[in-house]
């Protein structure tokens, strides 16, 4: 079973759109609103779709608290209820639900993350100012060279988990709010050992509703990931200082 996440904060205008395509796509697959409290009446109107659709649902929350928890969130409703996978989705239409079979398909029995890349061979985006390419393309590289994780979209927000994967992952200990959840997310999946795949995917700036990028998501992001550089950078000297114990011992 197939469970979408689709996080909303005021996303009255493209969220009908996006649903509608996404249950088109994958049929077969049921979809969680987690709505945090938009003023603007967007978990009201979702909640009306679920009151005839049995494959919708939604979840609410009391305040907007970050799209990391708001993923969070829904995992642990995904897992309580035994969905074998999990996938990410924005609501805004930047995230194509016609690509969600392509993603499904490479979610296989030894993948523990399939990531719809921008930055990949087939990958692209549209409509998306340069600054913000360039600063995708400068988180990611930065990411790399911190962390190492050899994903060229580690910052992507269209993804799917694998439930034995998350299951892992210490979700509780999660902290990272904004964007930088996908690079958090990204380098707990590498950490695990597992699998990590990428598929072309062209992402398409939103055109209704507004953006939630803002100067506080883009510093939290390097500062966390400078952290997490930081801290394997003193594992990595922590297991060479132990290796070279052991040999002279």
């Amino acid at each position: 079973m197939t469970l979408v996440i689709i996080p909303t904060y005021n996303e009255r205008q493209s969220l009908p759109e996006t649903l509608r395509r996404t249950r088109a796509a994958v049929p077969e697959a049921d979809v969680l609103v987690v709505d945090d409290a938009s003023p603007d009446g967007t978990g009201t109107w979702a909640e009306g779709v679920a009151g005839h659709d049995r494959q919708v649902h939604v979840l609410h929350r009391t305040s907007k608290d970050g799209l990391g928890r708001a993923y969070v969130a829904g995992f642990g409703w995904g897992l309580a209820r035994g969905y074998d996978r999990l996938v990410e989705m924005d609501a805004d239409g930047s995230h194509h639900p016609e690509d969600l079979p392509r993603l499904l398909a490479a979610s296989s029995a030894d993948v523990g993350l399939v990531i719809g890349s921008r930055w990949v061979p087939g990958g692209a985006t549209e409509n998306w100012p340069l600054s913000r390419q360039l600063l995708s393309r400068g988180a990611n590289l930065y990411a790399n060279a911190l962390i190492g994780f050899g994903v060229r979209d580690a910052t992507a927000g269209f993804r799917v988990f694998r439930a034995a994967t998350l299951r892992r992952i210490d979700l509780a200990g999660v902290n990272s709010q904004g964007y930088c959840f996908q690079v958090d997310m990204t380098r707990r999946v590498h950490e695990l050992g597992e699998r990590i795949v990428e598929v072309p995917i062209t992402f398409t700036e939103r055109v209704q509703g507004q953006s939630k990028m803002s100067r506080a998501i883009v510093a939290e992001a390097l500062w966390r990931t400078t952290a997490w550089g930081a801290e394997r950078r003193t594992r990595q000297c922590r297991e060479r200082v132990s290796q070279a114990l052991r040999r002279r011992s």
